[in-house]
């Protein structure tokens, strides 16, 4: 298709997909003449998860080119394609490492870690910007008279590694590598609102099935 009909397709104005284009946020088209370019469903699929990304994450230019481009990166294991994805997306605050409660905390994620047997979360520890985000919304979360540890966690990242089990049986459900890749992104932006609404949901359901109305 050409630049119109992938705008048609899409949604999304020729002077947006330029822009796009310049950025490198969405691969050139199939070079056809001096001045025109051929594009395919790759093309819309990668639109839509750019405006997932800037219009509804909030995401820098900067920062989605750099998830683009790990998503892009055929040269890695799924695995680490797909955290290096999601790991450039925004997280929340590092941990104080001046705070002395900090170390508190990183030995209850890691008893965690160790007793879910997640040994490569282990492993991965600073690295991983999952973990330093945990690390310090502990800390805060001390800091405000609500303190949490591995045993209060536990029961939740339980249910949430059968959560996890669910995610990944529908990413292979995609036939490409990269399809995959760019649906984990998509989820993270856009799903697990989705999921909040309906934690919430289901703690209204709970309680009026106890308490009543």
């Amino acid at each position: 298709m050409r630049l119109a009909e992938l705008s048609e397709a899409s949604g999304v104005s020729t002077a947006t997909i330029k822009y796009y284009l310049r950025e490198r946020l969405l691969p050139q088209g199939r070079r056809i003449s001096a001045t025109q370019a051929d594009y395919d469903e790759s093309h819309l699929r990668r639109l839509r998860l750019v405006r997932a990304l800037i219009q509804v994450g909030r995401v820098p230019v900067a920062t989605a080119r750099e998830v683009l481009s790990a998503v892009d990166d055929d040269s890695l294991g799924r695995t680490i394609r797909l955290g290096a994805a999601l790991w450039s997306l925004p997280h929340g605050e590092d941990p104080d490492d001046n705070d002395p409660e900090v170390a508190v905390a990183r030995r209850e994620v890691d008893l965690l870690l160790d007793r879910l047997g997640w040994s490569d979360a282990c492993e991965i520890g600073d690295l991983s910007p999952n973990y330093r985000a945990l690390v310090a919304v502990m800390v805060r979360l001390k800091h405000l008279g609500y303190p949490c540890d591995a045993d209060y966690l536990q029961p939740y990242a339980e249910q949430l590694g059968r959560l996890a089990v669910l995610d990944l049986d529908n990413l292979e459900t995609l036939p490409t590598a990269v399809e995959q890749v760019e649906a984990a992104v998509a989820d993270a932006v856009l799903f697990e609102p989705v999921l909040l609404c309906l934690r919430r949901l289901a703690q209204e359901q709970e309680s009026a099935r106890r308490f009543g109305l």
